[in-house]
């Protein structure tokens, strides 16, 4: 039978281990499978959904069931709160929609694509487990999105579908633990996991412990290695005293290790020590240890590997044409985490392990707008001959609307316009009257008038085909004899003045008298009562180019001793705009000297200075004054001298 108190220590730890299961502190995956490396036992027999070796399903709750809604407003709906210790946890879109998933804690702190913003498919880590999220980009896959987490969570998690189409549809599952408390009796032992191999989120190294029965007997793990039967109290006799040379049979001892940081490319963990039996090294409460014996846990590197690359897809382009099948394209990049949590690109092959997405895909926004013939062709526009039928051609969309031509292939718009031939018609010929004038006002001329050949129906198509018989179009007429008849007669032009640009070329006109045959040489005024022809005119033979042009000189700078003067020269084109087609090397002076002869002073013997000082006045710039210039007329002269401001002779 076994010791009391060893029945107690087993009876406080399997209550401890329980709170650590609804407090979440035990790993699903380890409690159901057994820590990395150690053997679980289950070699060839079943395990249930709870990840127990024979078990019967009953240490757990499979919770699982579908959201589906036809219509929702179009935003964020919550279709799942996942309680604290979940562990196995399954979210799956049922088809591939333009909806997306999100997860927020209870806080509503985002943890994926929460606040309007979706994230990119990854691991993400939150609520003290590690959140894989999925959502397939292949144009051929069919699998909507995905996220799913090991557990157990430490944190409330609210699962939510943001809505964008209609007909949403997500399946969930998760597991929870089915768990004792203090006041309860403890399950059979076909019921209760091994815990010995668990606890907290760290490996255990020892082997087995024991639970009690409803009977409070003492059943014994199958893996558990019994007591030493002298370390018990309860082989003592009464009274008996423990020497002071006897130690504790509980002591410190490493047992795992927590999670590590990082599953790749180095993460940190601490060593987790759990109070033991030394002799069987079955975990006992804490309190059973020295609380200042418990070593300090240490740090150490793990998950040395370096992370696998991945294929970072980037977002399809928008379609290359706005209707039927056309083609888009993404980017698709391989890229290598780093230990620091940062992401370099990589070459290509360090991803070939991987299959690598698309780059581009068939693409059709909808159906292109056809062309659709309306009517039949119309009657022809004429009766006989070639005329014109035309028919009603409309673009239409998919709905049936009609819509702009160019939403339609152009090139393929089916006539809607073509030519008829009726057949010959009846053709005559049709003429004017003749005119009322002559075309001379004495002697012989002639009449005109105008003859066409055309349907004998309204028609404004002359035709060929009325015959040769052709009615005159001119005859003769005499208005009688001329008689001494004054006329303006002109003689050819003359030369054009200029052999570029405008000139002008003149004629002769003379008055002449007509009679009979004859010229004769008149006065002017003979003919002033008929309009004279003009006897010079414009002429433009060809464009010059361009050309320097100058202004006149201006007025000289002084009047002797040498000035200057100047003149403005342009280069200007045909239209009198400024132009740099002109030959540099020909450019005009614009600038000469002028009055080159000396000065001869003007003497002038009532200009004399009436001071001794007026030197004084001069550099006082005073003789703009007319007092001080008369009292100063000689120094004052002299300075307006040597300025160019009097005369000279």
């Amino acid at each position: 039978m076994a010791s009391p108190w060893k029945r107690t220590a087993c009876v406080a730890f399997l209550a401890l281990c329980c709170c650590c299961l609804r407090s979440g502190a035990l790993p699903w995956d380890t409690v159901a499978k057994g820590s990395p490396g150690e053997d679980s036992g289950c070699e060839g027999h079943q395990v249930d959904a709870c990840g127990v070796c024979e078990g019967d399903g009953s240490s757990c709750e499979v919770v699982s069931g579908t959201f589906s809604r036809s219509t929702l407003s179009v935003g964020y709906h919550k279709i799942l709160e996942i309680p604290v210790g979940a562990k196995n946890i399954k979210i799956q879109e049922l088809t591939k929609s333009r909806n997306y998933l999100a997860i927020l804690t209870r806080d509503g702190e985002s943890v994926i694509s929460g606040s309007w913003a979706i994230d990119r498919p990854g691991v993400f880590f939150a609520a003290g487990t590690q959140l894989t999220y999925r959502r397939p980009n292949e144009i051929r896959s069919r699998a909507g999105e995905s996220i799913a987490a090991p557990g157990p969570t430490t944190q409330e998690l609210h699962v939510y579908v943001i809505y964008q189409q209609p007909d949403p549809s997500v399946s969930y599952q998760y597991i929870l633990p089915r768990v004792t408390t203090h006041n309860s009796q403890p399950a059979p032992p076909s019921h209760i996991l091994p815990l010995g191999e668990t606890m907290g989120l760290h490996t255990i190294e020892g082997e087995g412990f024991s639970l009690l029965d409803n009977n409070g007997n003492e059943n014994s793990h199958p893996n558990q290695v019994p007591s030493d039967p002298l370390l018990s109290p309860t082989t003592e006799s009464p009274g008996a005293q423990v020497g002071p040379e006897q130690l504790s049979p509980y002591g410190w001892k490493r047992t795992g290790s927590t999670l590590c940081s990082a599953t790749c490319g180095t993460g940190r963990h601490q060593s987790v020590f759990s109070c033991v039996e030394l002799e069987t090294s079955v975990p006992v409460p804490d309190s059973l240890c020295e609380h200042t014996q418990r070593p300090v846990p240490q740090e150490e590197d793990c998950n040395t590997q370096l992370c696998p690359a991945f294929w970072d897809v980037g977002e399809w382009s928008e379609c290359s044409k706005s209707c039927g099948p056309g083609t888009q394209h993404r980017q698709v990049l391989c890229r290598q985490p780093l230990a620091n949590g940062s992401v370099v690109p990589a070459g290509p092959r360090r991803c070939r392990h991987l299959e690598q997405p698309e780059t581009s895909a068939s693409c059709q926004l909808k159906i292109c707008s056809e062309w659709q013939i309306r009517s039949e062709w119309t009657s022809c526009s004429v009766p006989c001959g070639v005329g014109q039928s035309v028919r009603d051609v409309k673009c239409v969309d998919n709905l049936g609307d009609v819509v702009p031509d160019e939403d339609c292939n152009m090139k393929l718009r089916p006539e809607d316009l073509r030519n008829c031939d009726m057949g010959p018609c009846a053709r005559s010929w049709f003429f004017t009257h003749w005119s009322d004038r002559c075309s001379a006002e004495c002697g012989e001329g002639i009449r005109s008038r105008t003859v066409v050949c055309l349907m004998n129906h309204i028609s404004s198509l002359p035709l060929e085909g009325c015959g040769d018989e052709r009615p005159d179009d001119r005859m003769p007429c005499d208005l009688g004899p001329c008689q001494h008849k004054p006329d303006w007669y002109t003689g050819p032009w003359g030369q054009c003045s200029s052999e570029c640009s405008t000139g002008t070329q003149s004629r002769s006109v003379v008055c002449l008298l007509h009679s009979n045959g004859s010229f004769e040489v008149a006065p002017p005024s003979d003919c002033a009562h008929l309009p004279r022809p003009a006897d010079t005119q414009q002429c433009h033979l060809k464009r010059c180019g361009a050309k320097w042009y100058v202004t006149e000189w201006s007025s000289c700078s002084r009047s002797c001793e040498g000035g200057y003067q100047v003149r403005e020269v342009r280069c200007l084109a045909d239209d009198m705009t400024e132009s740099r087609g002109c030959d540099p090397f020909l450019m005009p002076e614009d600038r000469e000297e002028c009055n080159t002869q000396p000065c001869v002073p003007e003497i002038d013997e009532s200009c004399q200075d009436m001071y001794y000082n007026c030197n004084v006045v001069v550099q006082a710039s005073l003789c703009v004054y007319s007092y001080y210039r008369t009292a100063c007329c000689a120094s004052c002269r002299r300075v307006s001298g040597r300025e160019g401001g009097l005369p000279r002779r």
